[in-house]
């Protein structure tokens, strides 16, 4: 019991190790039209204007 315990303790910690970085959006501002890379949205006032990017340059797709 012991060893099932201690292998599904592992598995799960296996799997937890495994996850992705989160997608880069170009964000355009509503008041002034600029354009900003970000993971997350920079606040209110900004929509999605491209994107996903896999860096930081949001340049490639």
């Amino acid at each position: 019991m012991k060893k099932l315990i201690i292998t599904c303790a592992a598995a799960f910690f296996l799997l937890q190790a495994q996850a992705a970085t989160a997608p880069w959006w170009r964000w355009e501002s509503q008041v002034d039209g600029r354009l900003v890379c970000s993971q997350w949205s920079p606040g209110e006032g900004w929509k999605k204007f491209a994107g996903p990017f896999n860096n930081g340059g949001c340049r490639d797709m």
